[in-house]
C-alpha cells in the first residue's frame, strides 16, 4: 500500500516522467511503464494513481495549464499599465521553462492527440480561450473593442506559431527573439491609437 502523504509527491513525479517521456520520444506512443520507469516507481503504482495512461496524459495536460495560468496570472499583477500587462501576457507565453525541447515536443504531441481525444482537445481549447482572454484584457483598453479582438487573434496566431516554430531545431528563434517580434507587431497594430504608451510608460 502506498505511503501516507506521498501521494501528492509521486502524481507529480509521474506527471513530470509523463513529459520528459513523451517530449523524449516526440509522440504519445509510450507506455504506462515507461513513463513509471522515468519516474522511478512501478507501473502497478502508475495506474494505482491514475487508472490509465489516457489519465495521465489528460493529468500532464492540466499541470502544464496550471503553470501557465498562474505564471500568468503573476506577472499580470507586477505589471502598471495596459500596456505593460499585453508585454506581460507575451512574455509568459515565451517563458523559458515552455521552451525546453521536451516540453516543445509534448505539447506538439498533445495538440496530434487533440484530433481523436474531445478531453484533449477541450483542455488545449481552454489554453486558446485563456490566451485570447488575457491579451483582450489589457487590448480593449488601447483599442476600440472590434480592432483590440483582431490584434488579440493576430498576436496569438503568431505565439503559437513561434511555439511550432521551436520544434524546427535547425533554426529555431530565441526567446528574447520571438518576444520582439510580437512586440513589434501589437505596437505597429496600435500605433493607430494615440493613447497607446509603450511598455513601462504611464497609460
Amino acid at each position: 500500500m502506498p505511503k501516507l502523504g506521498m501521494e501528492p509527491v509521486r502524481r507529480k513525479a509521474l506527471v513530470d516522467a509523463a513529459l520528459k517521456t513523451i517530449g523524449s520520444h516526440g509522440s504519445l506512443d509510450v507506455t504506462m511503464s515507461d513513463i513509471a520507469r522515468e519516474a522511478g516507481v512501478s507501473p502497478a503504482l502508475a495506474h494505482h494513481y491514475f487508472g490509465s495512461k489516457q489519465q495521465l496524459l489528460i493529468a500532464t495536460i492540466r499541470s502544464l495549464l496550471r503553470e501557465l495560468r498562474r505564471d500568468a496570472v503573476t506577472a499580470i499583477q507586477q505589471a502598471h499599465t495596459p500596456r505593460e500587462r499585453l508585454s506581460a501576457v507575451i512574455r509568459i507565453s515565451f517563458q523559458a521553462n515552455q521552451f525546453t525541447p521536451e516540453t516543445v515536443a509534448a505539447w506538439l504531441a498533445f495538440y496530434v492527440e487533440a484530433q481523436r481525444s474531445e478531453e484533449t482537445r477541450r483542455l488545449l481549447v481552454l489554453y486558446a480561450r485563456r490566451l485570447h482572454s488575457n491579451l483582450m484584457h489589457a487590448l480593449k483598453q488601447l483599442a476600440p473593442a472590434p480592432q483590440a479582438a483582431r490584434i488579440a487573434e493576430g498576436a496569438a496566431a503568431l505565439i503559437d506559431g513561434l511555439y511550432i516554430r521551436q520544434s524546427l531545431r535547425a533554426a529555431p528563434l530565441s526567446i528574447d527573439a520571438s518576444i520582439a517580434l510580437v512586440e513589434e507587431y501589437v505596437t505597429a497594430q496600435l500605433t493607430q491609437f494615440p493613447q497607446t504608451s509603450a511598455p513601462g510608460e504611464q497609460a
